[in-house]
């Protein structure tokens, strides 16, 4: 039914990952109306992520999990209608199908069968529209996340299905990257009928574009809250915010302040220039002390090279030119330059957790990827179930401590990351967007786990367009512009 709003019709249904015994979500029914314009809440891992897989009719079949109910577009079964809803997935990395930007965003029109002159047409007003300013024989591989993140939803603009599900569509850009990215899914909205599903847990970017608001609830407890943004959250404000919803103005909660003045340096960069492909810096004329019991954060546009950085800060890719040394105190023996460090001799001087989590997922549970860091040092059994099961109560991991890490939620996988990371106990710690899919009580409980690394005199290093991660951790700032700079 191409040019029209679809809708949406949930019976009774959930699905269940095939190695879970619990439910990702169940005995779900709601209703969504041609051109309604929804936001989906919930707290982290309550399915709203797999409720947008399933109505774009990507879940899979029997041997990925098992469903029960009904998901129906314009009473059609869901899996039977692809095409008719165009999907953001949480991870950009994941929705990187072609070796280039234009191939990429034009990927879902070719499926569709629009003919040839029209796609290319809507590829550069997509393009233009969500504000990915870069040509479109650029090599998708060398985008950062953020950019990733604009050319999946250009993709999906391209498409103007009937259906537009964004899962986190804002979660790894930049404030002005973030109003374009509202402005272009508004102004599809207006140009072609469509209905829209949208999760995001800072729910103030998206109340100025959305009718409707609908909460999820835990395992079977289905949807908990619905109505308009102004009767969801006013009049059930107290019952959101102890379920971990995000409020607006309602402040994060923010660890005390720090304990003691920053001590010594750990890492020193000067005149430091740093690139993923050699030859090409990404930013340059980096100056940044990394200190013990202090955070610094890295802040700048999308594609300005925070994560490239960051991983240069963490020993992981050489610095294109410039210097970065360790001190005595971190190196310890190794050597000033962390890049010739072997693997075993950062795992307790820089740990890193990466913008994509499924990047560094190694186990079939979570709570054998916790066990990874301490056996490798070659912790006895006690220490390593005190460390671990102590990261999965305060992460609200432990009823997932049997689950394979790939079934888990984006804000669950965050989790599980930054947890195994901290399994460590490095003294730098360098994180890519760590709050990236937390609800309100994850983000503060995470936070305050990074603040208490960084009060027993580790350093913290984060790559984030948090704003309030840099004030709940009172972290010094490194702002970078990309290599004009």
């Amino acid at each position: 039914m191409p040019g029209t709003a679809a809708a949406v019709r949930v019976r009774g249904w959930g699905w269940r990952h095939a190695s879970r015994r619990a439910w990702a979500v169940r005995g779900l029914d709601l209703r969504i109306e041609p051109g309604e314009r929804v936001l989906l809440l919930g707290a982290s891992g309550a399915g709203k992520s797999t409720l947008l897989q399933g109505l774009a009719g990507v879940l899979g079949g029997a041997e990925e999990g098992e469903s029960e109910g009904e998901l129906l577009l314009d009473d059609v079964p869901a899996e039977a209608a692809r095409g008719r809803a165009g999907l953001l997935l949480q991870d950009p990395d994941a929705q990187v199908i072609l070796a280039r930007v234009g191939d990429d965003i034009a990927f879902g029109c070719e499926n569709l069968g629009i003919p040839h002159d029209e796609i290319w047409p809507r590829v550069h007003a997509a393009r233009e529209a969500v504000g990915l300013d870069v040509p479109l024989d650029r090599a998708t591989k060398e985008l950062s996340g953020g950019q990733k993140q604009r050319m999946a939803l250009a993709g999906v603009l391209a498409m103007r299905p009937g259906l537009i599900l964004l899962d986190e569509p804002t979660a790894n850009l930049d404030p002005h990257g973030v109003a374009e990215v509202r402005a272009a899914v508004g102004g599809l909205l207006d140009a072609h009928p469509a209905t829209l599903v949208v999760v995001e847990h800072r729910v103030e970017v998206w109340l100025p574009l959305v009718t409707r608001v609908i909460v999820l609830g835990a395992g079977d407890e289905g949807v908990i809250a619905d109505g308009t943004p102004a009767e969801v959250l006013g009049a059930q404000r107290a019952r959101l915010t102890d379920a971990g919803v995000w409020v607006p103005a309602s402040p994060p909660p923010h660890p005390a302040p720090p304990a003691s003045a920053p001590g010594d340096v750990l890492l020193r960069a000067r005149d430091l220039a740093v690139q993923r492909v050699a030859g090409t810096p990404v930013a340059s004329g980096i100056d940044a002390d990394v200190r013990a019991g202090a955070a610094l954060a890295i802040t700048g546009p999308n594609g300005a090279g925070k994560s490239t950085l960051g991983l240069t800060l963490a020993g992981l890719i050489a610095p294109a030119s410039g210097l970065l040394e360790a001190s005595d105190a971190l190196a310890a023996g190794a050597g000033p330059a962390p890049i010739r460090w072997r693997s075993r001799q950062l795992l307790t001087r820089i740990g890193t957790v990466f913008q994509g989590p499924e990047h560094q997922l190694l186990e079939r549970t979570v709570r054998a990827e916790l066990e990874v860091g301490p056996r490798a040092l070659g912790q006895d059994a006690a220490a390593r179930d005190a460390v671990v099961d102590e990261l999965l109560a305060r992460l609200r991991l432990d009823h997932l401590a049997a689950a394979n890490p790939y079934t888990l939620s984006g804000g669950e996988k965050r989790r599980l990351t930054v947890a195994a990371a901290l399994a460590t106990a490095p003294r730098v710690l360098v994180l890519d967007e760590p709050t990236f899919g937390q609800d309100a009580r994850t983000w503060g409980e995470m936070v305050a786990l990074l603040a208490r690394l960084r009060d027993e005199g580790s350093a913290i290093v984060t790559i984030t367009h948090d704003a309030d991660v840099v004030r709940a951790l009172h972290a010094a700032r490194v702002e970078i512009r990309g290599a004009t700079r």
